[in-house]
């Protein structure tokens, strides 16, 4: 990690690493050969059933600390429709693109127990990198209220020492 002078609070810093999953949730519960019908790169990935196809795209999710000059990130996936999916990657490669999506939260982070899945707006500007996604604030689960309302340093730091074992 690199240190630097923090522009907030004028102390030395270590930027935290994100948080990031290499597949959306489902993907990981295939079989060979699903896994084999499906494709996964970096940023995109298509799963088709027998019955459906399910479009992910990777994205980052921004969760506030409070009381520090720092946040917490996620590289995470969200599921699109198929005409949202599509126009996403017809607009991938221009830099000057901004879009937003609905999507559904498709990891499941540790510390939340998720019945279902949760809401999102996917917001698309190509020119800063990959899409960020916002979960809906009318969803009521822990994980969204812990998303608008910020968690503290220590538990970011626990979230980010339980992801590099340490």
């Amino acid at each position: 990690m690199m240190k630097y002078i923090c522009k907030c609070c004028g102390e030395e810093k270590e930027d935290w690493p994100a948080i990031a999953y290499s597949a959306p949730y489902p993907y990981f519960n295939l079989s060979e050969e699903e896994k084999e019908n499906s494709g996964l790169t970096s940023d995109f990935c298509v799963i088709k059933y027998s019955d459906e196809t399910c479009f992910f795209i990777r994205a980052v999710l921004v969760q506030k600390v409070n009381n520090s000059c720092q946040n917490l990130e996620y590289g995470i996936w969200v599921s699109l429709s198929e005409k949202s999916f599509n126009d996403y990657i017809e607009n991938y490669e221009n830099k000057t693109f901004e879009g937003g999506y609905f999507g559904w939260l498709a990891n499941y982070t540790p510390d939340y127990d998720f019945n279902n899945s949760i809401p999102t707006d996917v917001m698309v500007n190509n020119a800063i990198g990959r899409p960020f996604i916002y979960p809906h604030e009318s969803h009521e689960h822990p994980f969204v209220y812990d998303f608008h309302n910020g968690i503290s340093k220590e538990e970011a730091e626990r979230r980010i020492d339980m992801v590099l074992n340490r």
